[in-house]
């Protein structure tokens, strides 16, 4: 029902072998695989990982390797600013995009994760007219090639230059709503993380019945919410003041609840672990304590 993965984000020392020989050992069904451009990457933690360079994509090694090991690609991912106020910057991102989607499609891999993108020194109602001009090309491509497009819903704001409205659109459901207007192509849809409602302090379950239609990967990644330094420094901090992500089972997301909607609304296909969790980054081997570490507890959930 559910293949348990993880994202190949935290292995970036790794090559595609390594990483899928990594999953086939340790029980993974499936990997999402970072696809970054070998130029123009982003500097920013868990960003520039190139496990497929679909710039140079051999398909047949790939395939081998996956039938080699038994692990599916859960989708192709990237995720850059593809509304960035840098216009080049920005054109640049979303040709990537419709690179990794047809590369996507020669692979035979159904999904490709990225954000929106957001100026954020503009109020959203500009940023939706931003989406409005540059996102249809996109989703176009991704019809064309019989892909889905799933798009995340983290904020991007952790560092002052994403300050005030982060990096990324698609924050919550009024916006979604909105994109999904402008847009209504079923090629479009979310990767869905929970652990991003947690610290914005909304119901991160509900969306799983509100958006059934529209899951097209998800992440599992927790949240632990410091309410004592929140009560200090206030909900227009830095929100790294006051929360920070976890391993799946460590924080403040209602795991059980999660996994019950997604069987409620039988969603079937990858459920990714996404490691962020600053605990576990000490030595290199942290890395990989943390992906099983997150996959013993999440196995109380699916068969792995």
């Amino acid at each position: 029902m559910l293949n348990l993965g993880f994202v190949s984000a935290i292995l970036a020392d790794y090559d595609l072998n390594s990483v899928l020989k990594f999953a086939s050992e340790h029980q993974f069904k499936c990997v999402e695989l970072m696809c970054w451009p070998s130029e123009n990457a982003d500097a920013r933690r868990y960003a520039g990982v190139t496990h497929i360079d679909v710039d140079n994509l051999h398909v047949d090694q790939i395939h081998n390797l996956t039938r080699l090991y038994k692990v599916s690609i859960s989708g192709l991912g990237y995720y850059p600013n593809p509304l960035d106020p840098n216009p080049e910057q920005a054109e640049f991102y979303r040709e990537h995009i419709k690179k990794i989607i047809r590369a996507a499609a020669r692979l035979g891999v159904p999904v490709v994760n990225t954000f929106i993108g957001r100026n954020p020194s503009l109020s959203i109602t500009d940023n939706l007219k931003l989406y409005a001009e540059h996102w249809p090309a996109i989703v176009k491509v991704a019809e064309e090639c019989n892909v889905k497009i799933g798009i995340e819903n983290c904020p991007m704001w952790f560092t002052d230059d994403e300050w005030p409205g982060g990096k990324n659109l698609a924050t919550t459901p009024a916006i979604w709503d909105r994109m999904f207007e402008i847009i209504p192509s079923r090629a479009l849809g979310l990767n869905y993380d929970p652990s991003h409602l947690i610290w914005q302090m909304m119901d991160e379950v509900k969306p799983i019945y509100d958006y059934r239609d529209r899951l097209h990967h998800i992440h599992l990644k927790d949240v632990k919410l410091y309410r004592d330094k929140l009560n200090r420094v206030g909900i227009m901090a830095n929100p790294l003041e006051y929360h920070s992500p976890k391993l799946p089972g460590l924080g403040d997301v209602r795991w059980r609840d999660f996994f019950a909607a997604l069987t409620d609304v039988r969603y079937r296909g990858p459920v990714c672990i996404e490691v962020e969790d600053k605990a576990y980054e000490s030595q290199p081997q942290d890395v990989k304590t943390a992906i099983l570490t997150a996959r013993n507890y999440l196995s109380q959930f699916l068969v792995l």
